[in-house]
């Protein structure tokens, strides 16, 4: 069985062979982006398909973004109600205020007196007349209390009701945050679909890159087996394949990214048009520029991964005659 000739390699000093190792992979690089210039059907094809695999993940990110958005300003509207004794007196009440005032959980407090709330019932209600007969105010005072941004989740806004309804001039307090606690549950079962989606689709790209690669291996089987006839390693012949991977994937990670910009920019005209019939006002956030370059980053990555596996099954079944 006659030895493989192998390629002579040149005595050069360390920072030679530094200089050297970048130069071929620049080269190599962009020969693989030649390569994909060369195909442009096939090429653009694959990229389309890559852009638009990764813009469904990146789409539903930007959905569960904006909510968490919206319903943050929600979170810390979250307010106690505490209803005092009737019995107790004014100086009371106002006592009780400075020490809710002074505990680290209460953002801001509002107080309502007896009179102030049948005021505003009888505004409200409509039946101004039929209350001026009443012997006696039948509401009681009404201390509003805002939690603080880290008491404002239902558990913290719970425990702070909890404590303050261990005073002894609250008769009792009402918090209404079921519709919150629906709202945080539904917010996290959409990042889980986001997630099981994104792997879903994440599979996919690794999957079209690799069978990509493939048929560019099979295509290049006889360039192959003469390079390794030579004594070129299988990194070297390796390299333009991984690139490649890279150049697809970081391309398509670009286009998923104007796909969604395109979409964002046409929901918010959109959206912006239904809002100010209500007199309200919202605009949908995009993906920032840091999220793009974590895009393309994963992108190419993916890209990477999936040439890598291709690369590694399909070139050591190629061997020289």
């Amino acid at each position: 069985m006659s030895k493989k000739p192998s390629i002579t390699q040149s005595k050069l000093p360390l920072s030679g062979r530094i200089v050297m190792f970048f130069i071929r992979h620049v080269q190599q690089g962009m020969s693989s982006m030649g390569e994909l210039w060369r195909n442009p059907v096939s090429s653009i094809m694959t990229m389309a398909v890559l852009g638009v695999s990764l813009s469904l993940p990146a789409a539903l990110q930007v959905l569960v973004k904006n909510a968490e958005n919206i319903t943050q300003s929600w979170n810390s509207a979250a307010e106690i109600s505490l209803f005092i004794n009737k019995g107790r007196s004014e100086q009371s009440i106002q006592s009780l205020l400075s020490r809710i005032k002074a505990f680290r959980e209460v953002e801001s407090v509002t107080y309502i007196s007896r009179e102030q709330a049948l005021e505003e019932f009888q505004r409200l209600s409509g039946f101004g007349e039929a209350l001026s007969y009443l012997d006696e105010n039948p509401l009681p005072a009404v201390v509003t209390v805002t939690p603080s941004l880290k008491y404002s989740s239902p558990t913290g806004a719970r425990e702070l009701l909890v404590k303050l309804e261990r005073e002894s001039e609250v008769d009792f307090g009402r918090l209404d945050i079921e519709w919150l606690e629906r709202l945080q549950a539904l917010l996290k079962l959409l990042e889980k679909t986001v997630l099981a989606i994104a792997t879903l689709l994440v599979l996919a790209v690794v999957l079209v890159i690799g069978n990509t690669i493939r048929l560019a291996i099979m295509n290049r089987r006889t360039e192959i087996e003469v390079m390794k006839l030579v004594g070129a390693t299988e990194a070297f012949i390796q390299r333009p394949f991984l690139y490649t991977g890279i150049w697809y994937g970081v391309i398509g990670g670009i286009l998923a990214w104007l796909i969604i910009n395109v979409l964002v920019w046409y929901l918010d005209g959109a959206l912006a048009e239904l809002l100010g019939l209500y007199g309200s006002e919202l605009t949908i956030q995009a993906l920032t520029f840091s999220e793009l370059i974590k895009l393309v980053l994963l992108a190419s990555f993916l890209g990477w991964l999936g040439s890598y596996l291709s690369v590694r099954q399909h070139l050591r079944s190629i061997e020289p005659s």
